[in-house]
């Protein structure tokens, strides 16, 4: 077996080997990689629509910056929005590389500094890793393991900065986290914790996060029991109406210890948007990131025309005043079951 295959199925619970494969498995991956708001946010957007259309070659949408929030106790400024990698998008999706491709490069332009993705994500990683590496210094890069073990989630990350290219990682998160057990096995003598400690400690990761969509009480107890500098979670427009919500149950936990936080499902895959629920991103974007303490979103885009319009969304934004915010749960709040749905997925 070749040496640096060897290298990756390693386990690392010889203590007297630690730091000695600590040195080995870094310098591996280096060579690796080496080699490898309501009315009057749509007429702020109308707005950005004339500039944007009136400038030359129509590249001056980042003209108008984005708003931008610290990430809670990393001190780290990033954009309201930020690109997801995931759902059933040209970055996940297979065989459409050159859409995936067109889109990230889009948003590079428009001023887009936060990706998001996952190993788990079909081909993201790989897609973004084709288009990212130049500008790499600029960016926030997320990405997540699923692994619950130590040595699980050191392959993974290992595969994670191949595919993307990089030799290291701005947020590496626990993903989809859903169940007790799940948490057990995290902090265990052998679980994913010693892998995240570990890459932070050799600096391949900044940050730390946990992530999750299926029950906010076990994020609030992941979130209680290790210090975390950020957590991904649902929260939409609709989700406040979920008996055991993200809003009132793991939010406030975050909030409480000023940790990251990033809303993921603003929108719920559009179905906010049927029905006469809400009337656009503009609603469903403004009461997420009007919600205290929230300091961004990621969504993913079916295209660049719609990333686009989700970034001039994030330009126009300004919070929601406490009317407004009432007025949109009174719209969701007899359509919260089919807009939680993802609450379901494990």
């Amino acid at each position: 077996m070749p040496t640096q295959t060897r290298l990756i199925s390693l386990t690392y619970s010889e203590e007297t080997e630690t730091m000695a494969r600590k040195k080995t498995r870094r310098n591996f991956i280096l060579s690796s990689i080496a080699v490898a708001s309501g009315i009057a946010g749509a007429k702020a957007i109308e707005q950005q629509d004339r500039e944007i259309a009136a400038a030359p070659n129509n590249k001056a949408a980042a003209t108008v910056k984005m708003p931008e929030r610290v990430l809670g106790n990393t001190g780290v400024k990033v954009p309201i929005f930020g690109l997801g990698g995931a759902g059933q998008t040209p970055l996940s999706q297979p065989g459409r590389e050159a859409e995936a491709a067109a889109q990230i490069e889009r948003a590079i332009e428009l001023g887009i500094r936060y990706f998001d993705t996952a190993a788990e994500y079909g081909p993201s990683e790989e897609n973004l890793g084709k288009v990212l590496p130049p500008y790499r210094s600029r960016l926030f890069l997320a990405t997540k393991t699923s692994a619950r073990d130590r040595d699980g989630a050191w392959r993974d990350l290992e595969r994670s900065l191949k595919r993307l290219k990089t030799d290291r990682i701005d947020l590496w998160q626990l993903h989809h986290v859903s169940f007790q057990a799940e948490l057990d096995q995290i902090f265990s003598a052998k679980g994913a914790i010693k892998a995240i400690e570990e890459a932070k400690q050799q600096k391949i990761i900044r940050f730390s996060g946990i992530t999750g969509h299926h029950e906010p009480a076990i994020i609030a107890a992941g979130l209680q029991r290790y210090p975390f500098d950020t957590t991904l979670i649902s929260l939409n427009a609709a989700e406040k109406h979920h008996p055991r919500s993200f809003v009132t149950t793991a939010l406030p936990v975050a909030k409480a210890k000023n940790i990251g936080v990033i809303a993921m499902k603003v929108p719920a895959y559009g179905k906010l948007f049927q029905n006469g629920v809400l009337d656009g991103m503009h609603q469903a974007m403004g009461y997420t990131l009007s919600l205290p303490g929230v300091h961004c979103c990621v969504i993913a885009a079916d295209s660049v025309k719609q990333l686009e319009e989700n970034f001039k969304v994030a330009q126009a934004f300004k919070p929601l005043n406490q009317t407004e915010m009432a007025a949109l749960e009174k719209r969701t709040a007899a359509a919260w079951q089919e807009n939680t749905f993802f609450r379901q997925w494990t």
